[in-house]
């Protein structure tokens, strides 16, 4: 098992993964990534990115950076458990530039709404952190769910019901 991941460590991939590109690419930190660099949580288990597009590149790099670095690293987003939100890349929050390489924090609605779907205790302590800093709104969150909620059908592991009825205990939380 590997050690836990702080700030200064993802700082550190951040940093080693951008000299790998060879041409302009997105960076989305999502998860534990994103709590750690809001500050909420001081370390998380893993990395959970997207790169955008994806090259050769740096997809050769992540296995030399993990054991390098010593992390976890994840090809993981909310798209991949919920169905993709409309405008998602113009929400996602802007971390930093390192060389070729943008960094952001995957748009916060995705995040909040996959933590709502999956339920775990972490989750719905993150989901708290996000409302509480003002990272996403009560009646975005149902606004947005309603906007995926047709293709949920695409998600065959997700109860819709459970989902939404999941949503509305967040909202209606003080």
């Amino acid at each position: 098992m590997r050690r836990p991941v702080d700030a200064e460590r993802v700082h550190r991939f951040m940093r080693a993964l951008s000299a790998a590109a060879e041409t302009p690419t997105r960076v989305y930190f999502t998860g534990g990534a994103t709590a750690v660099l809001e500050g909420w949580r001081e370390s998380t288990v893993d990395v959970d990115l997207k790169l955008v597009p994806e090259t050769d590149a740096l997809f050769r790099a992540l296995p030399r950076l993990k054991e390098e670095l010593e992390l976890n690293l994840e090809l993981v987003a909310p798209s991949d458990f919920i169905p993709e939100i409309a405008g998602w890349e113009s929400r996602s929050r802007f971390i930093a530039q390192e060389g070729k390489v943008s960094f952001h924090h995957y748009d916060d609605y995705g995040q909040a709404l996959a933590k709502i779907e999956r339920g775990h205790a972490q989750d719905r302590e993150d989901v708290r952190e996000m409302l509480a800093r003002g990272l996403v709104e009560r009646a975005e969150l149902l606004r947005r769910f309603e906007e995926i909620s047709p293709a949920l059908y695409r998600f065959p592991a997700i109860d819709p019901a459970s989902f939404r009825r999941a949503l509305e205990e967040v909202v209606r939380a003080p």
